[in-house]
C-alpha cells in the first residue's frame, strides 16, 4: 500500500494513522518533496476512477495564480500541470493493489483496510 501524504495536513496524517493502526506495510510518498512522475499520476488516477481534473485543489491558492479554474485543459495536460504543481494534487491518496480512495475523509479508506 501506498500514501501520498502530506504531513502538514490533518486529513493525511489521520489516513496515515489508520493504516498504521491496521498492521498494513505502507509506503509513504511526500508528494510535495518527490513528485509523481506523468506516468506514476496517471496510473493513480486511472485506479481512483476519475478524471485528473477531480484531484485539482481548485481552492489552492495557486490554482488561483495560474488562472486554472478558468481553463479547459486535456487530461494529459492536467496530469503534467500536476506533476509541476504537486501542491494542487487533493490528498491524500491512498493506493492499494487495484484501488485508491482519496482519503477525505479518512473513513473512506477503511474499503481499502479490509482487504
Amino acid at each position: 500500500m501506498k500514501i501520498y501524504h502530506n504531513p502538514r495536513c490533518s486529513k493525511s496524517r489521520q489516513s496515515l494513522a489508520l493504516i498504521q493502526e491496521a498492521g498494513i506495510d505502507v509506503e509513504v510518498i511526500e508528494y510535495l518533496k518527490t513528485p509523481p512522475t506523468v506516468a506514476e499520476l496517471t496510473e493513480v488516477i486511472s485506479l481512483l476512477g476519475v478524471p485528473a481534473e477531480s484531484i485539482v485543489r481548485k481552492k489552492e491558492a495557486l490554482c488561483q495564480e495560474l488562472g486554472l479554474s478558468e481553463q479547459t485543459l486535456s487530461e494529459q495536460q492536467w496530469i503534467e500541470t500536476l506533476c509541476e504543481n504537486p501542491k494542487l494534487i487533493e490528498r491524500p491518496i491512498v493506493v492499494s493493489d487495484k484501488q485508491a480512495v482519496i482519503g477525505r475523509p479518512p473513513e473512506r479508506i477503511e474499503t481499502l483496510l479490509e482487504r
